[in-house]
């Protein structure tokens, strides 16, 4: 386990750093820097004043000999300083990050209590009206288009119902009403996952129902639902673990879409003011936040493997 552990580690700290790399040259591709923005806002700059605020940021040199400074600051802990928040760039993003995994937390456990139970109601039933329906339902949540499906759940239960507010912006302080303010945008992002996962767990399941181990468990004469729940489950649940880690990363990025229709102050609302603003260190840690979350939820996806299937043992790099 040691040894995986380790192993995987590695694996994350080259990944993000291949990204990092992609991240700051995106960015400094951009049209327009801080100095630029300093400026348009202050026009008695002089010619020399520019030059000499370039200098001090390190603008007038390549932008890799300025990556590599900023990684080496990285590596000690220190990304940078946030011009739009003017306060160091953990700083700024420690409250939005954390309302952006409150709500993806919510609308991941809303895509699971739909998703899981409706895939394998529809997988042991294949072929009926109940399958058919759950596949036409998925395609549609599959195909709707994020912002679209938000300004669907304003209308029905903000505007037509009036049962929660149309802004996920608590003004009361306390958990409850942040909670209330945000039952809309984790509905919206929940059902945004739960019709994949309902169709890759409607897919396991008939998959682990057609074993040989499935035809004997119902020739000893076990029940139908002790077959799915004793035997098929636990087949079904191991390659569907795959895609509920692969899918934290369309969470990350749906949750942005969501939070800007709603206002949610979160991670997209934040990274758009980021990029809008040139404010790269705020950006590029930003976005490095998500990469990390992803690479966290395919370790605790690997690690899930051996809770589900016993079989499977971490001694080697079997799993890596």
């Amino acid at each position: 386990m040691a040894r995986f552990l380790a192993w995987r580690l590695a694996q994350s700290l080259i990944v993000l750093a291949l990204m990092s790399l992609a991240i700051y040259g995106l960015i400094g591709l951009m049209p327009g820097d801080p100095i630029d923005l300093a400026l348009s806002a202050d026009p008695r700059l002089t010619p020399e004043d520019v030059a000499r605020l370039r200098a001090l940021y390190g603008l007038d040199e390549p932008w890799l000999q300025r990556y590599f400074a900023w990684a080496g600051r990285a590596v000690q802990g220190e990304f940078g300083y946030s011009r739009l928040f003017a306060a160091p760039v953990l700083a700024a993003l420690a409250d939005p990050l954390g309302r952006t995994l409150l709500l993806m937390g919510g609308s991941f456990l809303v895509a699971l209590l739909v998703g899981l139970p409706a895939g394998m109601a529809a997988g042991a039933r294949p072929h009926s009206r109940l399958d058919y329906a759950v596949n036409f339902v998925c395609f549609a949540g599959v195909a709707v288009p994020a912002f679209w499906l938000a300004l669907l759940v304003i209308l029905l239960f903000a505007v037509t119902l009036q049962w929660f507010p149309a802004s996920a912006v608590a003004l009361e302080p306390g958990l409850g009403p942040q909670l209330y303010h945000m039952a809309l945008p984790v509905l919206t992002l929940g059902l945004l996952q739960a019709g994949g996962i309902a169709r890759y767990m409607r897919a396991a399941m008939r998959d682990a129902l057609a074993g040989d181990h499935i035809r004997t468990a119902r020739a000893k004469g076990l029940g139908e639902a002790a077959v799915i729940w004793r035997h098929a489950l636990r087949n079904a649940l191991i390659p569907v673990v795959s895609i509920l880690a692969l899918d934290v990363g369309g969470l990350f990025s749906g949750a942005l879409i969501v939070e800007m229709t709603f206002g949610y102050p979160g991670m997209g609302k934040l990274l758009f003011d980021a990029v809008m603003g040139n404010d790269y260190n705020l950006a590029l840690v930003a976005l490095l936040f998500g990469t990390a979350v992803t690479l966290a939820a395919n370790l605790v996806a690997d690690l899930a493997y051996a809770v589900i299937d016993p079989r499977v043992t971490f001694g080697g790099l079997e799993a890596a």
